[in-house]
């Protein structure tokens, strides 16, 4: 896999020219390992630097609308790019939908909680999730448990946290007996475990775009790099699902 993506960088690398840039990047907090992993091998084969600033996409786009000096932005949804593209901090054609991913129901590693089906949520206890009214992790919770009549039950015992990463390390601490969070997040920790996934329930779409006012070639190079197929290789094993190109 390394190998491909060193390969994909050299065409980069041999097309770019010899001044070296350093891009700023805004990317959902789910993205975090993958992303970094991508970025380390884009610095080695281009010898551009990446910084990256992760966070809920909701935040993220916020401050690129006040007007951060972001080159690219990843979202976990594309509500947040149709805004963004509204005020004109991004444009339509650099727009990609690149990434799927599910959600999990997840419980503390030790804890003996089973659910056989989403009714049982009702016998959880408090459920931890991002942000349901802003945040993408726990707006695409809230809508999977509204389509399922159970959001007028659970509302009262949901505590929202700031991003998806802040609600998977509650459930990691015991802080909360259960949470709702993204399955690639679930999937890094060895301190939580999978009780329900909610495969197909929920359209969950990953966005990439660079920003409208970056002018740097490196920003455009490291979207190539992101949408190849060689990274296809590095979020498939992450768990994430790599959309078909529009």
């Amino acid at each position: 896999m390394r190998t491909r993506i060193l390969a994909a960088l050299l065409l980069l690398a041999m097309a770019a020219p010899g001044r070296s840039e350093e891009i700023l990047v805004f990317a959902a907090a789910s993205l975090t390992e993958s992303l970094q992993e991508i970025g380390r091998s884009f610095e080695r084969g281009t010898g551009n630097r990446v910084r990256f600033a992760f966070g809920a996409s909701s935040d993220l786009a916020r401050q690129i609308r006040a007007g951060a000096p972001a080159d690219v932005f990843f979202s976990a949804d594309t509500a947040h790019m149709d805004e963004l593209e509204r005020v004109g901090r991004i444009r339509r054609e650099d727009r990609r939908e690149f990434l799927g991913n599910s959600l999990v129901v997840i419980v503390p590693a030790g804890s003996s909680l089973r659910i056989r089906e989403p009714r049982d949520l009702l016998a959880l206890g408090r459920i931890v999730l991002a942000d349901p009214e802003a945040v993408p992790a726990g707006v695409y919770a809230k809508k999977w448990l509204q389509a399922e009549g159970l959001w007028d039950g659970l509302r009262s015992r949901v505590v929202p946290t700031l991003d998806v990463r802040a609600a998977l390390a509650a459930v990691e601490t015991e802080a909360a007996p259960a949470g709702i969070v993204y399955k690639t997040d679930a999937r890094m920790s060895k301190r939580v475990r999978m009780i329900y996934e909610a495969a197909g329930k929920a359209d969950i779409v990953y966005s990439v775009a660079r920003v409208s006012d970056s002018r740097k070639r490196a920003a455009a190079d490291f979207v190539r790099l992101v949408e190849s197929r060689e990274a296809a290789g590095v979020f498939t094993r992450y768990g994430f699902v790599v959309r078909a190109a529009s």
